[in-house]
């Protein structure tokens, strides 16, 4: 027996059915389906509630968009547990189902990787130790996307000192700093122009938000380079781990970002090249 953690998308109904038509289906098959109270009682599957600890889980299935799918991750808290995805979002680039596809994908686990019906694609996260001053004690967040640091106040720039391992690199004068996995290179920093790496890399991408400065450039770092931000300035700044904000920041204070031990698994049902999803989302055509 399997035990499966279900994360569903707080906000769409379909989500809620599918979630339904899982646990069913697995406890028909031997398995034993269940959710946090925090995602059961958004969708009414109050019967689904458990107090287990998701990093117990044997699969997690996360119903949703990209969203649902990083708070799969972030529930995990690092675990290797595998995560099925299925699109109930907008975009999907980390989901690899479409609702229809859900109960033959279950099928397909069930008859396990031994038989090859599916198999395992880990990608790389980073870990964000911050360190403010008069404080001795740091705290560490685990991001499968991005680590940003940016401006908390509108009209305003604000100045972040960047060392990349122990040496100053430069400092920037902009709305923030993004640094960001290869998986989330097709995230917020894509939106800063920054550049699209295939998830298959292991990376550290730099990328500057709307920099005031002539340097305005990403860097692509190798995994095993660690990069420091400080803040210089004395505008105050917000510290987002996958587009949630954890930390507020002001001068003196310091983020420390690595590439985790930690890593993503995702299950894959079949050949998933990385271009072609990103030519279907953009709708690039053949000529």
């Amino acid at each position: 027996m399997t035990e499966v953690l279900l994360v569903a998308h707080h906000d769409r109904m379909e989500a809620a059915a599918l979630a339904r038509t899982a646990a069913t289906w697995l406890a028909e098959h031997g398995h034993s389906a269940w959710m946090t109270p925090a995602d059961a009682e958004p969708l009414d599957l109050l019967d689904l509630v458990s107090e287990r600890k998701p990093e117990s889980a044997g699969l997690a299935l996360s119903l949703g968009g990209d969203g649902t799918m990083l708070r799969a991750i972030k529930l995990l808290g690092g675990a290797p547990v595998p995560v099925i995805g299925v699109n109930v979002g907008l975009l999907g680039y980390l989901t690899e189902l479409e609702p229809p596809a859900l109960i033959p994908a279950l099928e397909r686990w069930s008859a396990g990787a031994v038989a090859g019906e599916w198999r395992i694609e880990e990608r790389m996260m980073l870990d964000a130790t911050l360190q403010t001053t008069g404080t001795a004690t740091a705290q560490t967040w685990t991001a499968l996307n991005e680590a940003v640091v940016e401006k908390q106040e509108a009209g305003h720039t604000v100045r972040l000192l960047v060392r990349i391992d122990g040496a100053v690199f430069t400092s920037y004068a902009a709305d923030g700093l993004i640094i960001s996995t290869p998986t989330g290179s097709t995230a917020y920093s894509l939106s800063a122009r920054g550049p699209v790496v295939s998830p298959k890399h292991r990376a550290l991408l730099l990328t500057p938000v709307s920099p005031h400065m002539l340097f305005d450039r990403s860097l692509v770092l190798d995994p095993d380079e660690h990069v420091e931000v400080e803040v210089i300035g004395h505008r105050p700044v917000t510290l987002s781990i996958d587009g949630q904000s954890v930390a507020s920041l002001t001068e003196g204070d310091t983020v420390t970002v690595c590439a985790s031990a930690s890593v993503a698994r995702f299950v894959r049902f079949g050949e998933r090249r990385f271009h072609q999803i990103l030519k279907t989302k953009f709708g690039l055509s053949d000529r």
